[in-house]
């Protein structure tokens, strides 16, 4: 069982500890470019990276006063470097620093959450070829349709999981994006070839073109993917909601020892990680949206946006961290029972084999308007009478005369509807 819900490491990435850390990052490559073109004496580089240091504390104490949390910042570096501190931030707007900055702390996280789908769709694939012929009601409108396996249910979450993995690949080269562009994005201080030069010394990208910031459809991009991946995991826990109904009761979330499901009603064992991932993958969601309201901004930057990503950024990235890492620990340990499916799959006498009847009554001649009559009717009665419609049909005169009895027993063979099911999962898993 899977006792990991979220890592430590994912937090860290996003504490001001770190955010810092990536901003002195930043100024440092950028020091070191300048004294690669001679714009700054090496040793005072070299200086600067033996005596640059910061606490929290003293960036907040000083920021008090300041209302700036970059010039509080480079202000806390100065007190520790000396004179030599007239070099950091040399020629650099705020945004320089925050937004290149914010592409590293994005790229680690996203490189983690790549980790956790990765380990998913693991999971994912495991438990699909355990229950590939495992024969389940299929449904659709809650209603029962044909049959399925729960095996093909559990791969298509492993097809749209491996989507995912794609779609943040993407994600994380689009905003893999760093800027040393100036307050306008310029280039009135420092020459294009300075960004060059940093953006490769962090792994980055340089933007080809940029106002004081970095544009914000970078970062709608990447929470827009976010919020799918958490939808996705939404869908998965949905399903296991449904499932555990007691009315259907096919599969079931882990219930630990000791765990209760109501103060109330001892009996309850409730699908609370579900439902917690069903409300979550909401959050996300809503933080793409204000995402997306953070792409116009006021003509080359306003600040509008910068509020909103200290938020929606941490908490999109600790939360698809926290819902895939729930979704994993839930398909591992996920109880099914397939006893309870074919009970629920026969549980109609057979009526959803309706289609297959009107098929095969169409392939003896009979037009499909008239094959329809003859089926409804029969098919209306299971769920207005409670009859038995495998018993109604092998007694029809109207189809007994176009269909053998051999050949009735083989529409109710569910074999025969999930013969396919090799050939989806060669598609799923090997091609």
């Amino acid at each position: 069982m899977i006792e990991r819900y979220t890592r430590p490491e994912m937090g860290a990435i996003w504490t001001d500890e770190n955010r810092f850390q990536k901003w002195l990052d930043v100024e440092i490559a950028v020091c070191e470019v300048h004294a690669d073109m001679g714009t700054i004496p090496r040793e005072a580089v070299d200086k600067i990276k033996r005596t640059a240091s910061f606490s929290v504390e003293r960036i907040n104490e000083i920021e008090r006063t300041t209302r700036h949390d970059v010039i509080a910042f480079t202000t806390a570096l100065a007190e520790n470097i000396g004179p030599e501190s007239r070099y950091v931030h040399y020629g650099l707007t705020s945004s320089d620093v925050v937004d290149t900055a914010n592409a590293l702390l994005m790229r680690d996280a996203a490189t983690l959450l790549l980790e956790d789908i990765e380990r998913l769709s693991h999971v994912l694939k495991r438990r699909a070829i355990e229950h590939k012929h495992t024969a389940m009601m299929g449904r659709t409108h809650g209603v029962h349709a044909e049959p399925t396996t729960f095996g093909l249910v559990l791969a298509l979450y492993y097809s749209e999981n491996e989507r995912n993995k794609e779609r943040l690949r993407r994600a994380l080269e689009v905003v893999s994006y760093g800027k040393i562009s100036g307050a306008v994005g310029t280039f009135a201080h420092l020459d294009p070839e300075v960004e060059e030069r940093v953006c490769a010394r962090l792994a980055l990208k340089h933007a080809p073109i940029s106002t004081q910031i970095i544009q914000r459809d970078r970062h709608a991009e990447f929470l827009a993917t976010l919020a799918i991946i958490a939808s996705s995991m939404e869908k998965i826990a949905l399903e296991v909601r449904h499932l555990q109904r007691t009315e259907v009761r096919e599969v079931e979330e882990p219930f630990s020892a000791g765990q209760k499901g109501s103060s109330a009603m001892p009996h309850k064992r409730n699908p609370v990680t579900s439902e917690q991932i069903c409300g979550l993958a909401r959050v996300v969601r809503a933080n793409a949206q204000a995402a997306l309201e953070n792409i116009a901004l006021w003509h080359e930057r306003d600040i509008s946006h910068s509020s909103v990503e200290r938020v929606i950024l941490p908490d999109s990235c600790i939360l698809a961290d926290y819902l895939i890492s729930k979704t994993e620990w839930l398909i591992d340990g996920l109880a099914v029972y397939p006893n309870r499916m074919r009970a629920n799959l026969e549980s109609l006498g057979g009526v959803t084999a309706s289609g297959q009847l009107l098929l095969e009554l169409t392939r003896k001649g009979v037009s499909r308007e008239d094959a329809y009559a003859i089926v409804q009717p029969l098919a209306m009665r299971v769920w207005d009478e409670g009859a038995n419609f495998r018993d109604l049909v092998m007694n029809d005169k109207q189809i007994t005369e176009k269909l053998s009895r051999e050949e009735l027993e083989a529409l109710f063979d569910v074999s025969k509807q999930l013969r396919n099911v090799d050939k989806i999962f060669k598609r799923v898993f090997e091609e």
